[in-house]
């Protein structure tokens, strides 16, 4: 497999020809700021992120750093905390690191900062990009058909947890990478041709773990992205830690 989730860790790296990859979804900067306004107070976790990403790309030692979305929190251009963690992040990273970000819902109006801040990230279009065999998009809308004709195909925007339960009552939450084929039928349906699917799709577990996520074991909790849960055949899910749970809405 050309992607391999990084023991432990809301992670992966990936072959892109060649090219090592860091892969991450749903980073949220400023999430904390945003609760704020709603009146939730959280203490600030920029430095943790930014820390935590910082150790990712210090142990894998990639070319690349792949954001699946959702790097921003606000729909807008960042502001305020949001743009100083931002600021504070790319500050941090080493000089050569190339760095793609897919285009998410919450990167409405991140161009503008990038420009300023970051001109070196490269910003996808929404319906995401293809680098060698592997496709990337956040996922909030459909994969062009040249990401979907990746051998694999690797989105955020989900969040994916479960549930877990003990024989005492006891209850948990775990994020989890969903992983399967793709299931030609719905985005055939959508762009209303056929296409050249043959791969297998990666949801990635968001980076931030104060960002919540769909439950994809309990009954009634529907699926983000308009491509889900009819786009992945044969879905499974596994934990952090390695440990595959096997059919995720049977777990």
């Amino acid at each position: 497999m050309a992607v391999e989730p990084v023991l432990g860790e809301p992670a992966a790296v990936a072959d892109l020809d060649g090219e090592r990859a860091l892969v991450v979804a749903d980073y949220h900067a400023g999430l904390e700021a945003a609760l704020r306004r709603e009146g939730v107070e959280l203490p600030d976790g920029a430095g943790e992120r930014r820390e935590s990403l910082l150790a990712l790309i210090d142990s894998e030692r990639p070319d690349r750093l792949v954001v699946l979305g959702d790097l921003c929190h606000a729909i807008g251009s960042p502001s305020g905390d949001e743009r100083e963690e931002l600021r504070a992040l790319f500050a941090a990273l080493p000089a050569d690191l190339s760095v793609t970000l897919a285009k998410g819902n919450h990167d409405g109006d991140v161009a503008d900062f990038l420009d300023d801040a970051a001109p070196r990230v490269e910003l996808t279009p929404g319906h995401g990009v293809r680098i060698g065999d592997v496709g990337f998009a956040h996922g909030h809308t459909w994969p062009s058909p040249d990401v979907l004709a990746a051998e694999e195909v690797c989105v955020g925007h989900e969040h994916p947890v479960v549930r877990l339960e003990d024989e005492v009552g006891g209850r948990r939450v775990e994020r989890v990478w969903l992983r399967g084929g793709l299931d030609p039928g719905p985005f055939e349906d959508y762009y209303d041709q056929a296409l050249a699917i043959d791969g297998e799709l990666v949801v990635f577990p968001g980076f931030n773990d104060r960002s919540g996520g769909t439950w994809v074991n309990v009954e009634g909790q529907d699926f983000l992205a308009p491509f889900l849960p009819a786009g992945l055949r044969n879905g499974e899910a596994y934990m952090l830690d390695g440990t595959r749970l096997g059919d995720y809405r049977r777990v």
